[in-house]
């Protein structure tokens, strides 16, 4: 997490991550606001670019071409980044209501989130059709589409659009594209080809493409005819039912064809019944919903005004007409003195003008109005890299549009992928209205410590857990907590602080609870109780009690899980988040695991993946891809409890977590304190997505080369040390897995178990071997 260099005065919230939003965000990291905290929440970390995102379907782009990656953006912003799903705003106490998170304040609030397909409530279409927005959705049902295709391409295919605009009709082409290339490499009969693949566009109205002229519609009328797609014209689809005869005809076929026996039942496609106003019924394998744009129900359910159809209404400024402290821009907008289409060019026109009015309104300046322009260019993908222009009353179909649009298009992506220096960042001067209230020093000592009405009302608005073995907590005013051990039981104590790696405090109290509670499990014991130590940036009184809040209530949601009580703590102001526990855990002295419990002829196994130091040193210098921090995230936020349990259960005799030291630094306290010798099976190991590009790319945690000396203690360094995956042994683990040594015959029943409980990433990594006569060779790599 990026330490702030100036107090919190000030927080700017920006919902959606929108074409508008990240060219807003790339700008504030060129241009930073000295005491604005900025916040970007949004429900996925890559966001698609609307321009490429036919040509990714059609296979032109790759995934990271025709995404904009939010995660390495927001950091290079210096904003939070949220990874959550908005679901209203509470406009009383200015706060973002999420699904997951904490309430978000803000001062001051800006929305883009897209929009959705309308008429999604025809009987039958949000059950079985596929919604072109949100776009990840839509891309994992594709992705399906191509993947069962690619195993049988024998099998027919018929396909369902419903909308005829630009996004229907330029989906039909692009999907036909990729899937006839696909059949072509896998059939070798022509007629079999065409006869394999069926496409079916429905629209309610007379024209194709009604916001475009009549050439441009006309003349993908016939390109679409041409290429055997089937058009309905004039048909409303009223309803969309399983084929419930020919899906049991489908699933007996499969059931009793050797043929179909490899395939993945989720790839069998299954027959849908496209019914029409007019009586029309058409039999579809998928139906791709790409209607007229709508908006979420909590747009105007929270109070804001809105146009006809749901849209946030906002003035020329892209003010909120009802709230000026909210903006929006993007299709959930609806300029009130310029009615223009839900179109990706006007999402990306209005990110400029939404950055320097946000930056106005903060600075406290006079905002400037946004003119849109009337007639704008649009380029129109056929699927074959050739494109349509439309222009006014104008049109003209080449390849040398295709070029010129996949010129464009890279361009405009090209602006997030090269991100300047830091260094090179303009600082705009504070306003004077908005000084901190804070001396040019902070005071240190106790004097740093967080006020105690702040803490106050954090701990009240926390749901703290009572235990009967917690004899003075929180809940007393006393100086020091009293706990009570139970007779015939030991306590176990342990303690770890570490600043923020991740800009959502929320999430990260989350993980350092996980990673402090880890000690706990590795013993075998079960936690009672913690005290936490949290260091919160400098701000307003105001921003500084929603900081510790965050991190607090992530801390708690763990604590909650694992039955364990909050007992007291200690707060301190800092540059960046800190955050810490000292944890107390009970166990009876015959079910302690101990690192000197290993013996030969065990095995090893290890529950999580590993790679999280060089991931999260690359995603501070902006080099590794935001799906890579998020799967690391994920491994980062599953408790270690549960495995805890299972080894116990298998018969485990040694035990610790991975952390700092890395895999071998830890498994290396583990075979001295046993006086054994460990063969390791370096392929078998587990590695987060990411984490070998990053290595590989010279990309290491600042402990690595201290971890690296355990290296002296392997047999065969020679033999291994070139192996991409090598240098993650010494990777420091931030809330890593749990290594234990079990029996042999316990191992396959253990990692089942392991799997069942969410531990996806365990396996049997190694075997203990008695050790040799010579200790200081006590690894060996196979």
């Amino acid at each position: 997490m990026q330490p702030y260099s100036h107090p919190i005065t000030k927080d700017l919230v920006l919902v959606g991550g929108g074409h508008s939003h990240a060219i807003a965000l790339k700008m504030f990291g060129m241009k930073p606001i000295p005491g604005v905290r900025l916040t970007l929440i949004t429900d996925t970390s890559h966001t698609p670019y609307s321009g490429m995102l036919p040509g990714y379907v059609a296979g032109f782009y790759s995934y990271d071409q025709a995404h904009i990656d939010l995660r390495r953006l927001a950091g290079f912003a210096k904003a939070q980044l949220y990874i959550d799903r908005v679901i209203g705003l509470d406009l009383h106490d200015n706060k973002v209501i999420c699904s997951d998170h904490p309430p978000v304040a803000f001062d001051y609030l800006s929305i883009d989130i897209g929009s959705t397909p309308g008429t999604m409530s025809t009987p039958g279409a949000h059950k079985y059709a596929i919604a072109a927005k949100p776009v990840p959705k839509f891309l994992a049902a594709w992705e399906r589409i191509v993947a069962g295709v690619t195993q049988n391409p024998k099998q027919p295919l018929s396909l369902g659009i419903v909308g005829g605009g630009a996004g229907g009709v330029e989906l039909a082409l692009n999907v036909q594209g990729k899937l006839h290339k696909l059949l072509h490499q896998r059939l070798t009969n022509d007629s079999q080809r065409s006869n394999n693949l069926q496409i079916h566009l429905f629209h309610r109205g007379t024209k194709l493409l009604p916001h475009h002229n009549y050439w441009v519609s006309n003349h993908l009328k016939k390109i679409l005819l041409q290429r055997g797609i089937q058009l309905h014209l004039l048909e409303r689809v009223s309803k969309i039912s399983p084929h419930f005869e020919q899906n049991k005809l489908n699933q007996s076929i499969a059931n009793n064809n050797s043929d179909s026996a490899h395939l993945d039942p989720q790839l069998l496609p299954e027959l849908l019944n496209v019914i029409c106003d007019s009586g029309l019924k058409v039999e579809c394998h998928h139906v791709f919903w790409v209607t007229q744009a709508s908006a979420p129900s909590w747009i105007k359910a929270s109070g804001l005004t809105t146009d006809e159809r749901g849209f946030l209404l906002v003035a020329d400024t892209l003010q909120s007409i009802s709230h000026p402290h909210i903006f929006a821009a993007g299709d959930i907008a609806t300029m009130q003195n310029y009615q223009r289409p839900k179109a990706g060019v006007f999402a990306v026109r209005q990110g400029k003008p939404l950055f320097e009015n946000l930056q106005r309104i903060l600075l406290g300046k006079k905002l400037i109005p946004y003119i849109p322009q009337k007639r704008y260019l649009s380029l129109i993908g056929t699927g074959d890299k050739s494109a349509i222009a439309s222009w006014s009353l104008f049109g003209w179909h080449s390849r040398w549009m295709w070029q010129r649009k996949d010129h464009i298009d890279r361009k405009f992506m090209s602006k997030f992928e090269d991100l300047p220096p830091m260094i090179e960042a303009k600082t705009l001067p504070i306003p004077s209205q908005q000084s901190p209230t804070h001396s040019t020093m902070p005071c240190a000592g106790c004097g740093s410590k967080v006020s105690s009405t702040t803490l106050e009302r954090v701990i009240k608005r926390l749901s703290i857990l009572e235990r009967p073995d917690i004899v003075m907590g929180l809940s007393d005013p006393d100086d020091a907590a009293i706990l009570q051990v139970p007779e015939g039981q030991l306590m176990v104590q342990t303690i770890d602080y570490f600043r923020s790696l991740i800009d959502d405090p929320y999430i990260f109290g989350q993980i350092a609870t996980n990673h402090c509670l880890s000690d706990i499990f590795a013993m075998g014991a079960t936690p009672q109780s913690a005290l936490a130590v949290v260091t919160i940036p400098y701000g307003t009184e105001d921003k500084v009690e929603e900081t510790l809040y965050q991190v607090m209530s992530g801390a708690n949601k763990i604590l909650q899980e694992s039955q364990t009580s909050l007992i007291g703590g200690h707060t301190t102001e800092g540059a960046e988040l800190a955050f810490g526990l000292s944890c107390n855990g009970l166990a009876h002295p015959e079910q302690l695991l101990r690192k000197n419990g290993m013996k030969p002829g065990q095995v090893l196994i290890l529950t999580k993946a590993i790679g999280t130091g060089t991931l999260f040193a690359a995603n501070m210098r902006y080099q590794a891809k935001g799906r890579w921090i998020e799967q690391a995230v994920e491994s980062m936020l599953l408790s270690n409890q549960t495995s805890a349990q299972v080894f116990r259960e298998c018969g485990a005799t040694a035990c610790t977590d991975i952390t700092g030291f890395g895999l071998l630094g830890h498994l290396l306290e583990m075979v001295n304190a046993s006086n054994v010798s460990v063969e390791l099976e370096l392929a078998a190991i587990p590695i987060l997505p990411g984490a070998i590009e990053t290595v590989q790319a010279g990309i290491t945690s600042s402990i690595h080369p201290k971890n690296l000396r355990s290296s002296l203690y392997i047999n065969n360094p020679l033999d291994v040390s070139h192996l991409p995956n090598y240098q993650l042994l010494f990777d420091p683990q931030t809330s890593g897995g749990l290594l234990a040594a079990i029996p042999t015959e316990k191992a396959d029943e253990c990692i089942k178990k392991l799997k069942a409980c969410g531990h996806q990433q365990s396996s049997l990594i190694g075997r203990v071997i008695p050790a040799p006569e010579a200790m200081s060779k006590a690894i060996t790599i196979i």
